[in-house]
């Protein structure tokens, strides 16, 4: 698999990006003449793809761990989960008013004095605790390469941003057990095939007691919350760090998880 993902990508530049302004560029487009839809666009034959989508696949299964696998692997095989939540944006107000302003989450978009400064419980205080707690930045998020669309480049964008963002509201860490939750109600809300895979062969590196505990409990939970809540992408969080985690869970119909003690401690 590794040697197939290398043949594919080699006429590509690196994925790793380094981090830095790019991050922050709205995903419009970028040059003409070029094929290029978007700063960080590469243009790729529907074999490439398959090359890709291959490779990615088989990578992203042997280490979960390794975004850049992941992050592919959703470019190359979810262009019609992403034709719906982008349709499904469309027709929300606020959704709307995402595509339209293309809003970015990175450090260098985001006021972390003004986060500090928030209310315990704010949705902005707790997404920062979750970044401290967890030692994670929103700067490790692979920019999109290969969707050749650039409004759907966007929303695959948005959907790795606010990744994080969904940990907060559901209340999960980011160890695997906490990742295989989130990646279970992603797939329900989303439809991503990247999200599905995750969510059915992620636990295949649990133990016997976390894998009792998500199969009988937690995933129940997600699938649960998850086809309640509306479409998460529709939500602005950046015009709502103000407002209570927990009001905000109760307007998404988000239940509190189940058996935390029993998965893992509390932070």
């Amino acid at each position: 698999m590794a040697t197939l993902l290398r043949r594919a990508l080699r006429p590509f530049p690196p994925l790793q990006g380094p981090p830095g302004p790019a991050a922050d560029v709205p995903l419009r487009t970028a040059s003409r003449g070029a094929g290029l839809l978007y700063p960080e666009h590469i243009p790729t034959s529907p074999l490439q793809k398959a090359l890709l989508a291959a490779g990615s696949a088989g990578m992203a299964l042997y280490n979960p761990y390794r975004h850049d696998m992941v992050a592919v692997l959703g470019e190359t095989t979810g262009r019609r989960a992403l034709k719906v939540l982008r349709d499904q944006m469309r027709r929300d107000p606020e959704g709307s008013q995402i595509l339209q302003e293309r809003p970015r989450i990175s450090l260098s978009t985001l006021d972390l004095g003004k986060l500090q400064s928030l209310p315990e419980g704010s949705l902005g205080r707790e997404y920062l605790r979750f970044l401290d707690v967890n030692r994670v930045s929103p700067d490790t998020r692979a920019p999109t390469r290969f969707v050749d669309d650039e409004e759907l480049a966007y929303v695959i964008q948005r959907y790795r941003e606010v990744h994080d963002m969904l940990h907060t509201l559901l209340g999960m860490p980011t160890n695997i057990l906490g990742e295989i939750v989130v990646k279970w109600f992603e797939a329900v809300q989303t439809g991503l095939p990247m999200c599905i895979l995750g969510a059915l062969f992620g636990p295949i590196r649990l133990s016997a007691k976390s894998l009792q505990v998500l199969v009988s409990e937690l995933i129940p939970w997600a699938v649960q919350n998850g086809r309640r809540a509306p479409c998460v992408l529709n939500l602005y969080y950046e015009r709502r760090w103000e407002q209570p985690l927990r009001a905000l869970r109760e307007e998404l119909g988000i239940t509190d998880p189940p058996c935390m003690s029993r998965a893992w401690p509390r932070p």
